[in-house]
């Protein structure tokens, strides 16, 4: 069941995006090596992959039964604070940004993923809030949730897209 922060969708003047924040007891350091490790992010995101100084590579999501590899173009990469990436999906590209910030003695994530339309974000909440979580397991080394069905379709109704501002 999902027990950590859900994410938001906001509109405003960028556009629509799906927005998560998250605190790690954890250096900015750390979590960027669990962010672009091959090894590491296979551990809760997938294993990509290829020649990131090329500006790109492809990454296959673990929880994905039988998904076929998708291209992640590397928009930008600015270590240990930004990442900025552009997945080539079956349903579109996926813009998004991780950046990080020193939080006292932890890390402050926050993820935006940028939306096209039509917008929705019903099951794209809950599958980054997944993987967030697993994210969160994987620094601290406990197992990382395998449970999709714990996410989705439950909070589906927490990622409504806001109405655009009416016209004046």
């Amino acid at each position: 069941m999902t027990t950590t922060p859900l994410g938001t969708v906001l509109r405003d003047v960028d556009g629509v995006r799906l927005e998560f924040t998250r605190s790690y007891d954890a250096s900015a350091e750390e979590v960027w090596s669990a962010l672009t490790d091959p090894d590491r992010t296979a551990r809760w995101l997938g294993r990509w992959t290829g020649d990131p100084a090329s500006g790109a590579v492809e990454l296959v999501m673990a929880a994905e039964e039988d998904a076929p590899a998708e291209r992640v173009t590397i928009d930008a990469c600015e270590p240990p604070h930004r990442l900025a990436v552009t997945v080539g999906t079956a349903d579109g590209p996926w813009p998004l940004v991780v950046t990080l910030a020193e939080e006292g003695r932890g890390t402050a994530l926050r993820f935006v993923h940028h939306l096209a339309e039509p917008y929705d974000a019903s099951s794209l909440g809950p599958g980054w809030h997944f993987y967030l979580d697993r994210l969160a397991a994987a620094l601290v080394e406990q197992p990382v949730p395998d449970r999709f069905e714990d996410y989705h379709p439950a909070p589906e109704g927490a990622y409504a897209v806001p109405d655009a501002p009416a016209a004046r």
